[in-house]
């Protein structure tokens, strides 16, 4: 049952509702501007034309490289930095336009960031930061107080013990339970989390992902969850989308695309997890050297510099991110039927 009391909002949803994706983006794009030697300019193609789904309930968990376009995907979600190009929908409505304006999406979707301790004002106690948001909505300030008390109570934090201390006086652990706290306080549908346990050791990371499958089920949460860590990927994802140099490479069910993924890129990054079996070491790097250059991205496939698998055509032509089984999408030529690469199947895998 939600801590929460409901308020009239002109553009709530019901939870439910048809079937349809919850957010939905097709061509996502920004690219920053650098000026090189010599006064030319150029862009870093941070994000190019990114296509993907998130359904309602579920929890999709975005991986890759450090520098693939994770974070740039979450902050363009969020309306934090401004997108060149693309659409993105949000339960069926154009994002940013009268149907939904950002005030109204934002209080339907949140997001934690993986600094705790830089995502809190320290001159605010922990009960005003999680209060200021309703407050600012039109929340009366009691009842502001009120709904930041309950969602403290509901993240383990007492609050006659924590609702008055400042973000120095806590714990990263306890901190992080505070933006979660935070980002509940509006009571959203969709919830961007963003490397938002990478900073926690084990124990306490461990109980921040068991507390966010909790409040999931009990507030009929959706996820958009990103990590560099697979392990954890693994744990809370129900599907999985593989970015690589600004792009999707391979999006599919978790167990799909971890267990036997079909992009030679989401094959490296597993076999890159430490194990501590001494039975199951890595004999070869399947990945070598690095990421290429966003200003000056390599032609056809991006990954063709770096893949075991790369043939003349990989250079030539660029991979449509497609399906190759039921809900299971990869921009691979040599996965993809009739492509013209010599690995690629006669016919689409069985589902």
């Amino acid at each position: 049952m939600s801590v929460i009391p409901d308020a009239p909002d002109p553009f709530a949803r019901d939870r439910g509702g048809p079937a349809q994706p919850l957010l939905s983006v097709s061509g996502l794009t920004k690219h920053f501007p650098v000026r090189k030697a010599g006064g030319k300019k150029q862009v870093v193609r941070a994000v190019d034309g990114v296509d993907f789904d998130v359904l309602k309930g579920e929890t999709l968990g975005i991986v890759g490289e450090s520098g693939c376009g994770k974070s740039t995907t979450a902050k363009l979600l969020m309306g934090l930095i401004e997108r060149d190009s693309g659409q993105m929908l949000y339960d069926g409505q154009a994002i940013g336009e009268r149907a939904m304006p950002w005030r109204a999406y934002r209080r339907q979707v949140q997001m934690v960031f993986q600094d705790s301790y830089a995502s809190l004002n320290p001159r605010m106690t922990v009960e005003q930061s999680i209060a200021f948001g309703p407050k600012v909505n039109g929340v009366p300030g009691r009842e502001a107080v009120e709904r930041a008390r309950a969602l403290l109570a509901r993240v383990g934090l007492e609050p006659k013990r924590f609702a008055g201390r400042y973000p120095h006086e806590i714990s990263g652990g306890q901190r992080q339970r505070v933006n979660i706290a935070r980002s509940l306080a509006l009571e959203p549908r969709l919830v961007l989390l963003d490397e938002a346990v990478s900073a926690l050791d084990k124990s306490v990371e461990a109980q921040v992902l068991n507390l966010l499958l909790d409040l999931k089920a009990e507030f009929g949460l959706t996820y958009i969850f990103i990590s560099h860590d697979l392990n954890v990927v693994r744990f809370i994802s129900d599907r999985v989308m593989v970015m690589y140099l600004g792009r999707v490479s391979e999006i599919g069910p978790s167990d799909t695309v971890l267990d036997a993924p079909a992009h030679p890129y989401t094959e490296a990054l597993l076999a890159s997890m430490p194990s501590l079996d001494p039975d199951n070491r890595t004999q070869a790097a399947l990945l070598q050297g690095d990421p290429p250059n966003p200003i000056d991205p390599p032609s056809g496939c991006r990954f063709h510099p770096r893949c075991a698998l790369a043939e003349g055509i990989c250079a030539e032509k660029e991979p449509p991110l497609d399906a190759i089984r039921p809900l299971h999408r990869v921009a691979c030529l040599a996965r993809q039927p009739g492509s013209g690469h010599s690995a690629a199947p006669a016919e689409a895998l069985a589902a």
